[in-house]
């Protein structure tokens, strides 16, 4: 009797881990914005790697959701409202919500970094050749004011010129804009817009238009390759879908492979899912394939924002160091 109870129980098992499994979500919704920092997600859209590795990890319902908003603040809003599961913005945008729900249930972290790429500061006005030549009535675009990678790189840079208590002085000037309006105004020369500080492939179309060029490039205020997209998302979802967790982090690790192995490929897909008329495969690849950006996700220079934040006063809390902002699945990387 005894033996046919524990035989029964065996074949119990295997019903209550699907349970357990089927408890995870069937679907993950993913954000994104605009441009080519943005090439990872469209690599696992493309190739259905999240389907892929959530069969391989016992998910074989699992689906991928993937949407694009315009700025930084609506992604933010849209983690905060439940709206999606995982989404690319900046360091400082991870860097804010950490330091408001650190150690809550709603913690929010970072799965992985997306990628490392440079941003360019670009004006189609001939007086302006660095950042002490903005005045009132100037206009800089950025992803979201104060709180995107662009804002926080520019107040790093009135800092460095101006002195630290004077960080905030372009602060003024920064309005939100989605990178494709941004690069129409400043194409067109627009009175609307005195700069844009963008990223590829937009920055890349404004500094080949005529009566254009660069004031300022994140690389040489950050002091090198650094982290552009991490990949946020809380705690509470972590530890509620591991399965899940682990199908999109195992994604986003084969897409920068894929874009590591093969640049044209990706020109591919980047150009078929935006719609992208102004550049030829060849042309894309190039941008992709760019020795200043790193396709990875390992974060790279990554407290470089979080130590002006702090310092400033933005942050309240600092982080030991870079993994206590991180999920556990990139701790064992060289991260900084």
């Amino acid at each position: 009797m005894r033996r046919r109870d524990f035989c029964v129980g065996l074949l119990a098992m295997p019903a209550l881990a699907r349970s357990a499994f089927a408890d995870e979500v069937s679907t993950v919704t993913v954000i994104g914005q605009h441009g080519l920092p943005y090439l990872p997600l469209m690599l696992m859209r493309d190739q259905k790697l999240v389907e892929k590795h959530g069969t391989r990890l016992g998910l074989p319902n699992l689906a991928a959701d993937y949407r694009t908003l315009g700025g930084t603040q609506s992604l933010v809003d849209a983690l905060i409202a439940g709206q999606m599961n995982f989404g690319i913005t900046g360091v400082p945008g991870l860097a804010t919500l950490w330091d408001k729900t650190a150690g809550t249930a709603n913690e929010v972290r970072a799965l992985c970094a997306a990628q490392a790429m440079p941003f360019l500061l670009v004006t189609h006005r001939a007086d302006i050749k660095s950042i002490r030549d903005f005045k009132e009535g100037d206009k800089i675009a950025v992803p979201g004011i104060k709180n995107s990678n662009q804002a926080i790189c520019l107040q790093m840079a009135a800092a460095k010129q101006w002195g630290q208590q004077n960080y905030a002085q372009l602060d003024p000037y920064t309005i939100t804009l989605p990178h494709p309006d941004a690069a129409i105004a400043i194409i067109s020369k627009s009175t609307e817009l005195t700069a844009h500080y963008g990223v590829s492939p937009f920055q890349n179309y404004e500094v080949a238009a005529p009566g254009t060029h660069v004031v300022l490039k994140s690389y040489d205020t950050l002091g090198g390759q650094t982290t552009n997209g991490v990949v946020l998302m809380t705690r509470k979802f972590r530890d509620a879908n591991p399965k899940a967790t682990a199908a999109v982090h195992a994604a986003l690790t084969e897409a920068s492979e894929l874009i590591n192995k093969d640049a044209r490929a990706s020109a591919e897909v980047y150009i078929r899912l935006t719609n992208e008329k102004r550049s030829g495969v060849d042309e894309m690849a190039k941008m992709i394939s760019d020795p200043d950006n790193a396709w990875t996700t390992t974060p790279q220079n990554a407290m470089r924002y979080v130590e002006f934040m702090h310092k400033v006063g933005t942050l309240k809390k600092m982080p030991g160091d870079w993994r206590d902002l991180f999920m556990p699945e990139v701790h064992g990387l060289k991260g900084s």
